[in-house]
């Protein structure tokens, strides 16, 4: 009972010091866009104030580096989510010699570093005539992204039953209405769940977009640029407002899928 004690102290220890290590930079970078210093920070506290939400709100540029990144993500999302369910599909149903060698070129892009798919994009593309701009931006993440769908859909197939299909191919469906109405079905969640890490790679990557970006500024090159040139606690206060909007996104997304359940 003791050493039971013990454990579970050390677990809820964890729990507690691992909650704090993922929170604690939120609540400060949350904290910093009511600060009235110009600088983001919390000590010193200068006395509290909301203009930089109002800051945030008049800047131009930011608001375009927003729609920016958010038109390159819906983009990438329409690549990668059908690109890499074909790919998950295709090796579930190769034979295992073939498939590892398959699985290990597919899933290559995942360890090349992100400065190397951008300056090899760049150089490809150039030679056919793309220059750097929306269009790259899209072809370089999806290079790497569709590698993210392609495992969250091997994870589902997985624990597939295959006989349900065959089933179906015996009543007299057809190939594509077995996909439509028993594999997609069954998919579903873990579309769903990789189309929404998508955006996140997409909206959060900065080493590949840096070289393909061309003239146009996502969120995070136009962050990064800040950082350089003066960065004021309005990115703090886009950052909050993303923040309570995913939030509030997952928790509405929860109660649907109870509701669905229940």
């Amino acid at each position: 009972m003791r050493a039971e004690r013990i454990f579970n102290a050390m677990f809820w220890l964890y729990l507690v010091v691992f909650a704090a290590y993922l929170f604690t930079p939120l609540i400060i970078m949350g904290a910093a866009s009511f600060n009235e210093s110009r600088f983001p920070t919390v000590i010193p506290w200068q006395g509290t104030t909301t203009d930089w939400f109002a800051a945030m709100w008049a800047d131009g540029a930011m608001w375009q580096s927003l729609w920016t990144s958010v038109l390159v993500a819906v983009c990438v999302v329409v690549i990668v989510v059908p690109v890499g369910t074909a790919a998950a599909l295709v090796l579930t149903s190769l034979h295992a010699r073939a498939r590892s060698f398959a699985y290990a070129v597919m899933v290559s892009p995942l360890l090349t570093p992100g400065v190397v798919i951008g300056i090899s994009t760049l150089i490809l593309w150039r030679q056919m005539g793309v220059g750097g701009g929306i269009v790259l931006i899209v072809l370089a993440q999806s290079t790497f992204i569709i590698c993210y769908v392609m495992l969250m859909v091997m994870a589902r197939l997985q624990r597939f039953d295959r006989t349900q299909e065959e089933a179906a191919l015996g009543l007299g469906a057809s190939r594509v209405m077995v996909f439509r109405r028993v594999t997609l079905p069954f998919l579903r969640p873990a579309l769903i769940a990789s189309a929404g890490l998508a955006v996140l790679q997409s909206i959060e990557n900065y080493n590949t977009t840096l070289f393909v970006r061309g003239f146009e500024t996502p969120l995070t090159v136009f962050i990064a640029t800040k950082v350089r040139t003066g960065l004021t606690p309005a990115v703090n206060a886009l950052a909050l407002v993303i923040i309570v909007a995913t939030v509030i996104g997952a928790i509405a997304y929860e109660v649907a899928r109870r509701r669905r359940g229940a």
